[in-house]
């Protein structure tokens, strides 16, 4: 299963987005630090979820990693956007 494929399934099944966009930005960064050849080394999300509620972004950036501790340990870098 591609990257992008198992950080879907696994943010859907957490956090029930109303919206969910994800990206992957790693041709963007081909040569640089980070990454692996692979082309699945640098993502960017954009989320929207009622489950988030009033809590800050530190926390609703603390819930997407836990979501997310397998991928996390693959991939070089998550840009994460709340909408």
């Amino acid at each position: 299963m591609k990257m992008e494929e198992q950080i879907r399934e696994k943010l859907d099944s957490t956090f029930q987005p109303e919206v969910l966009v994800i990206k992957n930005q790693s041709h963007l960064h081909a040569g640089h630090a980070g990454d692996d050849g692979s082309g699945e080394s640098h993502f960017k999300i954009e989320i929207s979820a009622n489950c988030f509620g009033d809590a800050s972004r530190v926390a609703r950036e603390r819930h997407i990693y836990q979501a997310l501790e397998a991928e996390m340990k693959i991939i070089h870098a998550l840009t994460i956007k709340f909408l």
